[in-house]
């Protein structure tokens, strides 16, 4: 028997989840950052900068960025933990890990990529001092399986930074909905050409874990101190973890 998982609002079989998340992302690596800003009015910048302060990365810090993309993340981690450090940029599709690789390249940052599935990470145990998620674990087929997986490769002591879209405070919820579902695939067309990969967007946003819901998840692969930051009255949520 197959197994199913979700993908948007749609019931899928697992592998087939993973090659259509592939799609999506291979079609819009190349506006991936122009849409992002588009979409989100520049918001996702300060929702990134916050959780860069949040995780506090100091020089010769070991660092795994988890469906790191573009590489906003990594680039400042990677000047953060200096020299010493290492920053690890991953991600599960090519054509992102490649535009963010370029870009690190770019900025005179030879950090390591990997394409690798943040189901099976291939880092030992207790490695890392950081590792973060941003927009990426909502994609993801087994996110408990991926959760267990980053508190392992963690050193005690250690922090996990999952930044994700959330469910946004009741009051916003319809405007919301319709800025989601009619606007983003508008805009998905005219900028990416390509509407459906931003209807799958908003679908899996409504699909994915409210704050609550993920922080029980992040509390039963045994992180501790789990809290979270609703940013934007919820549009986006930070939640973070300790490995004791």
């Amino acid at each position: 028997m197959t197994n199913t998982t979700h993908f948007g609002y749609k019931t899928v079989a697992e592998d087939e989840k993973v090659r259509e998340v592939a799609k999506v992302f291979h079609s819009v690596a190349a506006k991936y950052d122009i849409m992002n800003d588009v979409m989100s009015a520049g918001l996702h910048r300060l929702w990134k900068t916050f959780t860069i302060a949040h995780a506090g990365v100091r020089p010769g810090f070991k660092c795994l960025d988890i469906a790191g993309g573009t590489g906003d993340l990594a680039k400042v981690f990677a000047k953060q933990a200096g020299p010493t450090g290492e920053v690890w940029l991953t991600d599960i599709n090519e054509s992102m890990l490649r535009v963010g690789r370029d870009r690190l390249l770019n900025r005179g940052l030879n950090t390591p990529t990997l394409l690798c599935d943040a189901e099976k990470l291939p880092f030992p145990d207790n490695y890392f001092d950081r590792v973060s998620v941003a927009f990426g674990l909502r994609n993801m087929t087994h996110k408990d399986v991926a959760l267990a997986e980053m508190r392992r490769v963690l050193k005690p002591g250690g922090k996990l930074l999952v930044l994700e879209f959330s469910k946004v405070a009741a009051p916003l919820q319809k405007p919301y909905d319709i800025y989601s579902f009619k606007v983003l695939p508008w805009m998905g067309a005219k900028i990416a050409g390509d509407a459906d990969s931003y209807r799958y967007l908003a679908e899996s946003i409504r699909m994915h874990p409210d704050q609550d819901t993920l922080k029980s998840m992040m509390e039963q692969v045994g992180l501790e101190r789990v809290q979270y930051f609703n940013l934007t009255a919820g549009v986006a949520a930070l939640h973070t973890g300790i490995k004791l």
